[in-house]
């Protein structure tokens, strides 16, 4: 199963603040997902002020250019696991570094599988993707995976 692990923003996290200590506890973590073989991928993200939204409504496209006001709903880093179960992810999560002094929370949710798309699209186009996945450089089908 892989699972995606999403930290929340905080206003520190915004702002671009950094913490030497709580980069290095989190680089410590990171070695230690790396040689079990759990951290497919992930990264930090820039914060809000760096970005931009994209608003659909019907054929229009707005743009939406960075900060975004609400922290709370805002993602920080994410990483890409591959773990036997949901409660292994939840197991390591708890071990994960509090690198925030504001109260924060860490999502865990699990990525689609081509088993969750049967009865949506034919066998047949389930080996085109997989094909596709194999072209585009995913050889082992878990994304971009620079952790190996």
């Amino acid at each position: 199963m892989k699972v995606m692990v999403i930290a929340r923003a905080s206003k520190a996290s915004e702002a671009g603040e950094m913490d030497p200590e709580a980069f290095e506890a989190m680089d410590k973590f990171n070695e230690e997902l790396i040689n079990s073989g759990i951290l497919l991928d992930g990264t930090g993200l820039k914060p809000t002020s760096c970005g931009a939204r994209v608003r659909f409504s019907g054929s229009t496209r707005t743009v939406i250019d960075g900060p975004f006001p609400e922290t709370k709903e805002l993602i920080a880093g994410f990483m890409i696991w591959k773990v036997a179960s949901l409660q292994e992810a939840i197991d390591w999560v708890k071990k994960f570094p509090n690198t925030s002094t504001e109260d924060s929370d860490v999502e865990i949710r699990p990525l689609m599988e081509p088993e969750d798309f049967a009865g949506v699209v034919t066998p047949d186009r389930l080996e085109e993707v997989k094909e596709l996945e194999a072209r585009s450089g995913d050889r082992d089908g878990y994304g971009l995976a620079r952790f190996k």
